[in-house]
């Protein structure tokens, strides 16, 4: 039997019994007024005298009203978005379209077409210099023509599809093939949208104007959940002691959600979760955060909040949807004497339970400032010692326990210590 002192059970904060303490996050995330400086801001922005009238009385009402803040955000926004110029409905900087054809008559067809829909267009005359053009200029869209030589649209198609930078850029293929075997073909390399040759003026405007929004979207997507992972990795960078605990239980939540047999996306979500299930610890103090010793019991609920400040942040994100489980209730009990909602058995949500005794077998088989690491036969006897407190789930130890132990047994095949 492995004895241990306190309460520490190899999660990544110390944990010390303290009486209820008030939320102390209510006020992350709020709103904030938007506030221009002078008048003179207004007429830069091409405001009328009424629109300020208007303006400044929303300013005035939102301040008496701090909880509807996010109103007259919006209506305030909305108000200075409608002074920019557009193209196409897009903003003033014109989406950037690819036309990608070997024969220079259907090529400038389908140039002067989108030039006079007010889109910047870029041209190449086949699939290497296609593939240059995209590194060079990254396009919103590529009209992409399939029987080109020597790299034909497919290969082109599924050269960009595959690349990390390129993926989210739509193809619609152009071509003169209306057979069925070429569009599950253009499918399965990852094509967006196919037009026949010779295509309808309207229908590529639509089509080009409908996958060009959706690009942006999915962009800005993109983009708002890797300053997600970003925060994320600093946040974990202050902690010195925790070495690569994020990227071990990334490592560890793939393999084990594999042999449980999860879903493509359960099995993604998890893999998040390894990276964002500490994201709240921004909003922890150091003093909090990283003190050696015992925190007290006023520390310890302070402590315990980053999971709430950790599913408020990525709470807008509906890409984020399936990780915020695991943000919230990785440190549930299956007794239900965990926190933060006390939950119970299945009430815990499954993934959030999986990736509990991920977290908790990697913190007690690392070395951290209040506590030695532990062998692998140590760590998991601590965590049967729990299960039989009544703190986790005791069919999925014994399955964690059993992955473990082939895991072992493949490393050591592989010749890896």
């Amino acid at each position: 039997m492995i004895k241990r002192s306190g309460e520490n059970t190899g999660s990544t904060e110390h944990n010390v019994s303290g009486s209820d303490h008030p939320n102390k996050i209510d006020a992350i995330g709020s709103n904030q007024v938007l506030q221009l400086n002078n008048n003179k801001d207004i007429t830069l922005l091409g405001l009328s005298k009424d629109e300020l009238l208007v303006t400044e009385s929303k300013k005035a009402i939102a301040w008496l009203k701090p909880g509807m803040n996010y109103i007259y955000d919006s209506l305030i926004s909305g108000t200075i978005q409608a002074q920019i110029s557009q193209v196409n409905g897009f903003d003033a900087e014109s989406p950037k379209i690819l036309v990608v054809d070997d024969h220079s008559v259907s090529r400038m067809t389908a140039v002067t077409l989108l030039g006079m829909e007010g889109y910047t267009v870029i041209e190449a005359d086949g699939g290497t210099a296609a593939i240059e053009m995209v590194r060079q200029q990254q396009p919103d869209l590529i009209l992409l023509d399939v029987m080109m030589p020597e790299m034909d649209g497919f290969e082109v198609c599924r050269l960009l599809k595959q690349d990390e930078h390129t993926r989210l850029i739509p193809i619609i293929f152009i071509t003169a093939l209306n057979d069925r075997r070429s569009r599950i073909r253009g499918i399965e390399v990852g094509a967006d949208d196919f037009l026949t040759k010779p295509f309808d003026r309207v229908e590529l405007v639509a089509r080009v104007k409908s996958l060009v929004k959706q690009k942006l979207l999915n962009e800005d997507l993109d983009h708002a959940a890797q300053v997600l992972f970003s925060i994320a990795s600093a946040i974990e960078s202050r902690d010195p002691n925790t070495g690569d605990h994020c990227d071990r239980l990334v490592r560890v939540g793939k393999a084990f959600g594999e042999y449980l047999n999860l879903s493509r996306y359960q099995i993604r979500n998890l893999m998040w979760g390894g990276y964002l299930h500490d994201i709240g610890k921004i909003g922890i103090p150091d003093a909090v955060l990283l003190k050696k010793g015992k925190l007290t019991p006023d520390e310890w609920e302070i402590m315990k909040q980053h999971v709430l400040i950790g599913e408020k942040i990525c709470q807008p994100l509906r890409s984020m949807q399936g990780v915020i489980p695991i943000i919230r209730h990785h440190h549930e009990r299956w007794d239900g004497s965990g926190y933060p909602d006390g939950l119970k058995g299945e009430e815990i949500p499954y993934l959030a339970q999986v990736f509990q005794i991920i977290d908790i077998y990697d913190a007690l088989s690392s070395e951290r400032p209040y506590k030695k690491s532990f062998s692998a036969e140590e760590a998991l006897s601590i965590m049967f010692e729990e299960t039989k407190s009544g703190w986790r789930n005791p069919q999925l130890m014994k399955q964690f326990a059993e992955f473990q132990l082939l895991r072992q047994q493949q490393m050591e095949s592989d010749g890896v210590s």
